[in-house]
């Protein structure tokens, strides 16, 4: 019977995809790495770098163990560990992604000092006051009037979004991208139901609240309707 292989190398246009074999014991994992990349590669002064990602399966490393994968791959002078994949995930994480995706929905007035700020989506029922701030790591839906600061996505999501019955923000930040209200925002009843998205130039843009539909057509599964 034929020894199953622990180590696959695979050449792409962007680099070396190493497929690491999720069932064997990590020292004959490491073991046959070494050999392999010994066998495979060739390298000389002159040589380019090359990218290389891992790939672990449904493999659980620590932290060390990862670290000692990486060094065995940099060991070969011209070669860069881009990411390390794996489908096992901790329980910390798997609690972090959970908060990020769940809506917290919450019903106050955030006054001028006062500071909202949650992990996921916010649902605020109530108002953003002039001075008061909330933040989302998601997208923030104020069922109220905007008057304050309000950050969206501010882990880095730059398809988070902000909608208000009523816009009339003294700044809106998405991700890394900041905007100010413009001077014809004093008028109130011309910025009902709006949200506010980074457009394709990395702009934040507001819009009628209508336009999430295509602009986001994912925001929600819910369909609804007929």
């Amino acid at each position: 019977m034929k020894k199953r292989q622990n180590v696959m190398i695979k050449g792409t246009k962007d680099g070396l995809v190493l497929s690491l074999n999720d069932q064997c014991s990590y020292p004959e994992l490491l073991d046959e790495l070494e050999e392999k990349l010994v066998i495979h590669h060739v390298e000389s002064e002159d040589s380019p770098l090359i990218s290389v990602r891992i790939q672990l399966g449904n493999r659980y490393i620590s932290p060390e163990q990862e670290e000692e994968l990486k060094e065995l791959v940099r060991n070969k002078r011209n070669l860069v560990v881009e990411e390390v994949q794996s489908n096992v995930i901790t329980k910390k994480r798997a609690k972090q992604i959970q908060d990020e995706e769940q809506i917290y929905s919450v019903a106050s007035i955030i006054r001028s000092g006062q500071v909202l700020e949650v992990p996921g989506d916010l649902l605020l029922v109530g108002d953003v006051n002039p001075g008061g701030t909330v933040i989302a790591g998601g997208n923030i839906y104020i069922m109220g009037a905007l008057k304050g600061i309000a950050h969206a996505g501010y882990g880095g999501k730059q398809k988070s979004i902000v909608a208000a019955s009523l816009m009339l923000p003294a700044q809106i930040r998405i991700a890394d991208c900041i905007t100010r209200a413009p001077d014809q925002y004093g008028k109130q009843e011309h910025h009902k139901m709006e949200c506010a998205y980074i457009d394709d130039t990395n702009q934040i843009v507001i819009d009628r609240i209508q336009a999430l539909k295509h602009l986001r057509p994912n925001i929600t599964s819910f369909k609804g309707g007929y």
